[in-house]
């Protein structure tokens, strides 16, 4: 039985990968902003309450990360995995301004994202680390995006979220130069164009199938992998 924090595990990809997890007989600890108010996540409670500890963790609060941090601490001595998988892509929704095209670009919609989307992994994998270091063959899954790729990206919007996971993917590959002296293997995972409220219902994967990816790749990682980028397929990802 492995043991797993998952960020922003109210809904969508982290709701799935949470599911997944438990299916198989792992421990899972859900963290959202909002645990008491994601009702999916109750219904898996009942349904596995030996397995499943909700957490509430809002990853642009150091406060909050500290808390989230002694909860699990409360629960167990040490964490196999830690996927890093909070994150918002403003005008997502058609009720959101978006923000991200030129034009419309602020300073403040900036920061939100990359407090979010790139400072939020990071902070969170640097306080949770002792129970990384305490864990069996640790790994950190930070979920970043196709156009976080300097090579791949080819359009103007999305600004903040591109720029976001861009940043995203230096802390996690400067991350991984250092846990890697600790046998913690850390690498980051190009979802897919998932159909989940971020991704849209015009999406081409459903959760389920990356979800089921980004578990293979977590279970089958080797230590030359440390600090890669990958396809939730296990293909590698051009910086």
């Amino acid at each position: 039985m492995k043991r797993i924090l998952i960020t922003g595990a109210n809904r969508g990809l982290g709701l799935e990968l949470t599911r997944q997890y438990l299916e198989r007989g792992d421990q899972v600890f859900a963290a959202s902003r909002q645990p008491d108010a994601a009702t999916e996540l109750q219904e898996l409670q009942a349904q596995y309450p030996d397995h499943l500890f909700p957490v509430t963790l809002d990853v642009t609060d150091e406060a909050s990360i500290n808390a989230a941090h002694a909860a699990v601490r409360a629960k167990t001595d040490g964490l196999e995995i830690l996927i890093n998988n909070a994150g918002i892509y403003p005008g997502a929704s058609a009720d959101e301004p978006t923000n991200q095209r030129l034009g419309q670009l602020t300073g403040q919609g900036a920061i939100h994202v990359m407090q979010t989307n790139a400072l939020g992994p990071i902070l969170v994998s640097q306080q949770f680390l002792d129970l990384l270091q305490n864990g069996v063959k640790a790994r950190i899954l930070s979920l970043s995006s196709g156009l976080g790729s300097l090579t791949w990206k080819s359009s103007g919007d999305p600004y903040h979220y591109s720029a976001s996971k861009a940043a995203l993917n230096m802390y996690m590959r400067s991350l991984a130069a250092e846990v890697g002296h600790y046998g913690i293997i850390s690498v980051l995972v190009d979802p897919g164009w998932v159909r989940t409220g971020m991704g849209g219902s015009g999406a081409t994967l459903p959760p389920s199938d990356s979800a089921r990816g980004i578990i293979r790749i977590a279970d089958q990682l080797h230590t030359e992998e440390n600090g890669s980028f990958l396809t939730w397929q296990g293909q590698p990802v051009p910086w």
